[in-house]
Order: structure tokens, then sequence, then C-alpha cells
């Protein structure tokens, strides 16, 4: 019978993260990753296979937070979806959320996008990291174009706009934030992009008064 696993899988995995935030994955052994979960080599070997296999599960519950936090601060009634997307915007100047137990939530470089910082880094070379990120990229896209539609709704947007066009700007306008931030843009430069980008989105026309 298989010994059961002593750990806390989600703990480790938020560490692992951590570290190959910090470190990149080139820059990440095995060795630095159990010294970040305290296990040795076997262990994480028998629970995560080898280096790559830790860096997708470590993906894998870094995009289903991602994608979460996206929805559940996107979604809501009509009249208040312009107002989220403010928010949205706004939110990227702090970065990502990090998980509860994953430290530096004060290191701009360490809550960059995780999906981001692997697909830079391993770019199309490696296509199960290329594959989660688009798929994260597209998923927070739609609950952004989702939140857009609601806008076109209430009045707030112009009809006639494209919600996937705009839902791609402003995904990338907050990925841009997570670079320029993590270069050590001060918080006031990054809020000054956020509200910037706001104040381009199409908003709908007001209709001429009749005579």
């Amino acid at each position: 019978m298989a010994r059961p696993r002593s750990f806390d899988r989600d703990h480790v995995v938020h560490a692992a993260e951590r570290q190959f935030r910090s470190a990149g994955y080139a820059g990440t052994s095995v060795d630095d990753i159990g010294t970040a979960t305290g296990l040795g080599r076997g262990s994480l070997y028998a629970a995560f296979g080898d280096k790559h296999g830790m860096l997708l599960q470590t993906m894998d519950g870094y995009l289903t937070r991602l994608e979460r936090t996206a929805a559940e601060g996107l979604s809501g009634p009509d009249d208040g979806a312009l107002e989220r997307l403010h928010a949205f915007l706004l939110a990227s100047v702090d970065g990502v959320p990090l998980a509860d137990d994953v430290p530096g939530a004060n290191d701009r470089a360490v809550t960059a996008c995780f999906a981001a910082k692997m697909a830079l880094e391993l770019g199309t070379s490696d296509h199960d990291v290329e594959r989660r990120a688009k798929a994260s990229f597209a998923a927070v896209e739609a609950s952004v174009a989702a939140c857009v539609r609601a806008a076109q709704r209430s009045g707030d947007i112009d009809p006639e706009a494209d919600p996937d066009a705009i839902g791609w700007l402003l995904l990338t306008v907050v990925r841009g934030v997570d670079v320029v931030g993590a270069t050590g843009q001060d918080s006031a430069r990054l809020t000054s992009i956020a509200e910037t980008a706001f104040a381009c989105l199409p908003r709908r026309r007001s209709q001429p008064a009749e005579r």
C-alpha cells in the first residue's frame, strides 16, 4: 500500500510558484524547490514528476485562481459594469492576486502575471506552457468582454464597439502594466496608465436633443 502524502499539496504548489516567480524556470532547480517547499527530491518527484511537471501543476493552480478572480470581479448587474471595468484596470497597479501563503505581496516583480512570465521565458518552445497561457488569457478576456457587453446594455459604452476587441485591449494594458511595474515604476505612474486606458474606452455618444 502506498504511503499517504504527509504534506499540504496546495502549500507546496504555492511555494513552488513563489520560487518560479522569483528565479524563473531556467533559474530554478529541483533542489531550489525542495528548499522552498521543505520536501526532498524523492517526495517531489513522486508527487509531481520532474521539474517541468511541477511547473505545469503550479501554472494550473495559478490559472484557476486568476480566472476565478477575473470572473468574480467583472460579473454583476449591467448598471455597474463600467465601474467594474475601471476597478479591473486599477487592480493591475497592485499586480495579480497571490495565493494566501505565497509571500511577496509587496514585491511588484513577484506579483506580475505568472502565466505571462512563463510564456515570455519559454515562448513557443514549450507547447504545454503556451497552451495554458493562451487558455488563461482567453478566459480573462472573455470575462472582460462580457463586462463590456453589460456596459453597452446599460448605455455606458458605444453599442457599435467590438466587445472582444476592447477585451483584448484591456487585457493587453493590464499585462503591460505588469511589465512596466516589474521594472520599478511607481504606483502613481501605473495608476496613470490604468486611468488613461479607462478614459479611452468608447463611451456612448449622447443623442442630440429633439427640437
